[in-house]
């Protein structure tokens, strides 16, 4: 499912709790969200057509440089979570989103954010934001210069 309000764009996504995310009593490890997130990048890039492969063919890496959770409610092994990821428009030659995981019950277990920036594959970061992602920024309609 996707949304576009605004200045934002989203996708949502679903996964299930594998055994091997979870600690001895069946709860998801702490540490296991920061993948969820991935995963919804994934599936929103995949969607949005501005996957990491996409990114990868224009010359570009898109590596996370910041990355904060906030938890609310576990989740526990075999529970079908929900990740909506939230593109977030900036300005700067960087991607932001923001997350919301649901448990099965709709209720929110989980927000985040993460930030990352372009960097050309040679190794050099990109001040200035690169043609094919301002591109991106014109089909989805979040720039209209």
């Amino acid at each position: 499912m996707q949304s576009k309000t605004g200045k934002e764009i989203s996708f949502t996504y679903g996964i299930r709790v594998r055994f091997v995310e979870t600690d001895p009593l069946g709860i998801v490890w702490h540490g296991n969200y920061i993948q969820y997130f991935e995963d919804g990048r994934e599936a929103f890039g995949r969607h949005h057509g501005i996957s990491y492969l996409d990114q990868k063919d224009q010359g570009f890496t898109t590596p996370v440089v910041k990355s904060s959770s906030e938890h609310r409610l576990p989740l526990h092994y075999g529970d079908v979570a929900t990740i909506k990821t939230i593109y977030v428009d900036s300005p700067a030659a960087k991607m932001i989103f923001r997350y919301e995981i649901y448990n099965p019950k709709g209720e929110l277990v989980c927000t985040g954010r993460t930030v990352q920036v372009f960097v050309e594959i040679e190794g050099g970061l990109s001040l200035l934001i690169p043609e094919f992602f301002r591109e991106w920024k014109r089909k989805v309609g979040l720039l209209n210069d």
